[in-house]
């Protein structure tokens, strides 16, 4: 079997492993606040929340052109096979040990500096397409904050119009409306995460001639959504307590202002082609709605401890991607 073959074969595989242990890892944000106030049954939210993540997963290619082209050159990357290769390899290793401790770190940081850090490893820093790669870095960093900013804004709004209303009956109908509420911030995470998978796959197929541009193959679209989707129906229960409850105990008229926000933002950056941290976005929502609820209600020794993985995630899997780049580059 030719060499340049297994190695894209076994890129594609790493690819959907990716894409479905992101299922579980981050779709737990999206539909945490539902489960937490009982608005979903735990089942029934991960059912919901599988599907529209397929759909969503299925109905935009923008994020996966820009991962594909904009963090390094597919054309020009030396040794590109085993740079995606390593960086699969070392964005899995990081969502599993975080996901084993229950902590919401980011996908996407990890693929992204995965990807960063294998390509230095393998062409020197000149390797990194600047442009690209500081475009992506700015949308991770300032999705957060504007996700924050939204949620305190957001809820601020609905303590004002909703604040004559009887609690127990306006609690009941935003429990209900929080149905639609976490399909829809399921659909988004669809559209932005998934798409992570298939730039990575294109990526791949560039780099040993089996596609000539970075359109995304209808394939390649299919299987990443399809591995997100099963992924999604395993669940994060993990990360579901900590999102749900360990950063502020939600209430439903609190949870659907989180879920709005989070939805509004994931669907902006999708709609401009940037990928975000789902993850980041959905629980610095829930940040911003505690802190408009009550300042004090915040748990923020848990959120310290989020904010710390966020950032050590990007520096942490570059560094781990170029060890393992120089390890298989040394077995191939």
């Amino acid at each position: 079997m030719d060499g340049f073959f297994l190695i894209t074969v076994l890129i594609v595989i790493g690819a959907l492993a990716f894409d479905f242990i992101n299922g579980f890892h981050d779709t737990a944000n999206a539909i945490a606040t539902s489960v937490s106030t009982k608005a979903l049954k735990p089942r029934h939210a991960i059912l919901l929340a599988a599907t529209m993540n397929f759909v969503g997963a299925m109905t935009f290619t923008g994020v996966a052109k820009t991962i594909t082209k904009d963090i390094v050159d597919p054309f020009t990357l030396q040794n590109g096979s085993l740079v995606i290769l390593a960086a699969l390899i070392s964005a899995i290793a990081w969502n599993l040990i975080t996901w084993y401790y229950g902590i919401p770190s980011s996908s996407s940081h990890a693929i992204i500096g995965s990807i960063a850090g294998a390509a230095i490893a393998a062409a020197g820093f000149t390797a990194l397409n600047y442009t690209g790669f500081l475009k992506i870095i700015q949308a991770l960093i300032f999705s957060p904050i504007l996700a924050f900013t939204v949620g305190f804004v957001v809820y601020s709004i609905f303590k004002i119009v909703f604040k004559n209303n009887n609690l127990t009956k306006t609690n009941r109908n935003f429990r209900i409306f929080q149905i639609f509420t976490a399909a829809l911030q399921s659909y988004t995470h669809g559209t932005n995460d998934a798409q992570k998978a298939m730039g990575i796959i294109t990526m791949a197929l560039i780099a040993n001639n089996y596609v000539k541009s970075a359109e995304i193959p209808f394939w390649v679209q299919f299987s990443c959504a399809l591995a997100m989707g099963l992924g999604t129906s395993i669940g994060g229960w993990k990360i579901i307590k900590t999102v749900g409850g360990k950063i502020m105990k939600i209430r439903p008229v609190n949870g659907v202002a989180a879920d709005l926000t989070g939805a509004a933002i994931i669907f902006g950056a999708t709609f401009i082609h940037l990928p975000v941290s789902t993850t980041h976005v959905i629980s610095s929502s829930i940040l911003g709605v505690g802190s408009a609820h009550r300042l004090k209600g915040v748990k923020w020794g848990t959120a310290q401890r989020m904010v710390v993985t966020w950032f050590i995630t990007l520096p942490i899997s570059a560094l781990l991607a170029g060890i393992i780049f120089i390890i298989l580059n040394s077995i191939f």
